[in-house]
């Protein structure tokens, strides 16, 4: 692909109508708008081509709105109407077919569709959309769809409950293209948007240093790194001699356990271990260290291969086989955790 061709994302939301979502209704014409919003938004600023589709699903799919221009989007306000049953599997399907017809030509182009129900699926076997009337050959269509969709295809789905999710799993999704909300609230819809949006930003970020699509779209933190994010993200490891990792052998302030490790402590030069979930500022340096060769790879590409904004955001220290997170400690108090490492640059 030649450097000048404009990136095109083409960003689907599948969104239940079943009458279960009617106490939500309005929250979720209010969510699905932020959305758009915040996406013609980002498009421009990271200067990428964004389409939007929009199916609305209950006994029926119908397809609302079609590879639209988001900075043309209109408000969804007349265009979501509850009523009905759960035929989720028929949504997801026919909104993958659909969208597969969408031309390619010029330009990278990538999908990413977000699915939102509120509960299990229970009426795509007589859905009019469904390809086939058979439960069982419905689930593994959507196995086999995942397995063979290209690289530039993520499919997601936030669902109500852990039922909602092994039932997400049995259907091939990733495990980490599954989010949990809480749908018996309007403020659980309004954290279901923002996971969203999260997950759109860590897309688009991603697209920027050429990654194609993501079976780990609801990650933030280690899990969402591995060798492809690395070197699509261009990152280049830190000179082993201009760093060292310190064990921590038992609770210390940040400073008092570098001196005391007979090293110089400079602000802004250490890293602790993420060890539990936290907020982490806009300003703050990132490091990842690569577990097996012990390699570090630091700088602002650190921060947006893990996915994060260029705002305060909360990162969980997702267990990740081969990687482990550090984080610059800008206060000399910051208490360390026993049995991590310190990351001192020299």
């Amino acid at each position: 692909m030649s450097g000048n061709q404009n990136y095109i994302n083409h960003v689907a939301l599948v969104l239940d109508a079943s009458s279960s979502m009617s106490h939500l209704s309005g929250k979720v014409v209010e969510v699905a708008d932020q959305q758009i919003a915040y996406l013609a938004r980002r498009s421009k600023e990271l200067d990428q081509e964004t389409r939007v589709t929009v199916y609305v699903f209950a006994d029926k799919v119908e397809c609302v709105i079609y590879d639209k221009d988001v900075l043309r989007m209109p408000s969804l306000k007349q265009l979501y109407r509850v009523g009905g049953m759960t035929a989720l599997l028929a949504a997801t399907l026919k909104s993958q077919r659909e969208l597969a017809q969408t031309a390619q030509l010029y330009g990278d182009h990538s999908f990413l569709t977000f699915v939102l129900t509120d509960g299990q699926e229970n009426a795509s076997h007589r859905c009019p959309d469904a390809p086939t009337k058979n439960p069982r050959e419905l689930i593994q269509a959507v196995a086999s769809l995942m397995q063979t969709q290209e690289d530039n295809w993520t499919l997601a789905v936030l669902v109500p409950d852990q039922m909602g999710k092994r039932e997400a799993m049995q259907c091939g999704f990733p495990k980490d293209n599954i989010a949990i909300w809480d749908a018996t609230s309007t403020q659980g819809l309004e954290e279901a948007g923002q996971v969203i949006q999260q997950a759109t930003e860590n897309f688009m970020m991603g697209r920027a240093q050429g990654i194609r699509g993501s079976r780990a779209v609801f990650s933030t933190g280690a899990e969402a790194v591995n060798k492809e994010t690395i070197k699509a993200a261009g990152l280049t490891p830190v000179n082993p001699s201009e760093y060292q990792l310190i064990p921590v052998a038992r609770e210390a302030a940040i400073r008092e356990w570098v001196i005391e490790c007979g090293h110089t402590y400079r602000t802004g030069g250490a890293f602790y271990q993420l060890s539990k979930s936290e907020k982490i500022q806009a300003r703050k340096q990132i490091a990842v260290l690569e577990k097996k060769t012990d390699r570090v790879y630091t700088g602002p590409e650190a921060r947006s291969l893990l996915g994060l904004p260029d705002t305060e955001v909360r990162v969980k220290p997702d267990h990740n086989n081969d990687f482990t997170i550090f984080v610059q400690s800008t206060s000399v108090n910051r208490k360390l955790v026993p049995h991590t490492r310190l990351l001192l640059m020299i």
